[in-house]
């Protein structure tokens, strides 16, 4: 049964396995987190804290999430990011087909990049190039070649006369 038990906290995460641990807590070792400790081998500090969320009814949440990971350069910079979406737009064409909300532009890294320079932003503030082709993507401008004029099939007019 303890092997049971120990198995289904490890299915959980966060405040539903410490309310797990504290009701077992409370219905198998009396109330004791050192004893709870002892039998399954769960930290008793998180139990303490599955006691303490219990008798008060409020729900710790941890900062992992909020504190974790490196903001992205939208938000570190949003002045910036603002003149850069002023930027691609003027260079933004919309799919001709209509079937999708992505805008092709023919504006690339580098160029966004020397018009940001243009604008007076320099340094840590305009990113290197490849950095800035992935931010034009998340900010919805895919980069497409421009289409240039195709030849024009030979007709079958043309082909016959040429024979004759």
């Amino acid at each position: 049964m303890v092997d049971d038990l120990r198995l289904a906290a490890s299915k959980m995460t966060g405040a539903e396995r410490r309310s797990f641990q504290a009701e077992m807590c409370l219905k198998y070792c009396g109330g004791s987190a050192r004893q709870t400790e002892i039998v399954f081998g769960w930290g008793r500090k998180n139990v303490q804290l599955g006691l303490h969320e219990k008798r008060t009814g409020i729900v710790c949440l941890g900062l992992q999430s909020v504190n974790s990971g490196c903001k992205k350069w939208e938000e570190r910079y949003p002045i910036v990011a603002q003149s850069l979406k002023e930027i691609a737009e003027a260079h933004a064409q919309q799919n001709p087909t209509f079937n999708n909300p992505i805008a092709y532009t023919r504006l690339t890294a580098a160029e966004a990049i020397k018009q940001l320079r243009n604008l007076g932003y320099n340094g840590e503030e305009v990113p290197a190039a490849s950095t800035m082709a992935d931010i034009l993507n998340r900010l919805g401008y895919r980069s497409r070649k421009v289409v240039k004029a195709k030849p024009k099939k030979k007709s079958r007019r043309r082909t016959l006369s040429s024979r004759i």
